[in-house]
Formats: C-alpha cells, structure tokens, sequence
C-alpha cells in the first residue's frame, strides 16, 4: 500500500498526468495507492486515520 499526501499542484492537469502514471507503474508491481488531500489531513486527521485503518484492514482480508 502507497499513502500519498497530496498538495494543492496534484490537482494541475501536468501533475495529474504524473500522478496517473506513477500509480500504474506502483500497481504494476503489485502495489496500491491512496490518494488523501492534505487539507484532508489538516481538517479531519482523525478520519484519514479511519480511512487508511479501513483500507489496510481491506487489503488484509483479500489476502486470507
């Protein structure tokens, strides 16, 4: 699992395209990545917490 922050220029078109592209490459080798705005983590750190717990707790039970 890939946790990535991302800043206000992720959401500029070049950014974008980068962004897309890394996550594929990361997906290629068998990895998957979330995406959490870092206002998200400014104003409800708290539920980026859940939301990264749910994630991971998902990502086990694919594995069992």
């Amino acid at each position: 699992m890939v946790v990535e922050l991302d800043g206000s220029q992720h959401y500029e078109e070049d950014s974008i395209k980068k962004d897309t592209e890394r996550t594929k490459f990361l997906e290629s080798c068998g990895l998957f990545v979330i995406r959490i705005p870092n206002n998200e983590v400014n104003n409800n750190f708290r539920g980026v917490c859940e939301y990264i717990d749910l994630r991971v707790k998902q990502s086990l039970s694919q594995l069992r």
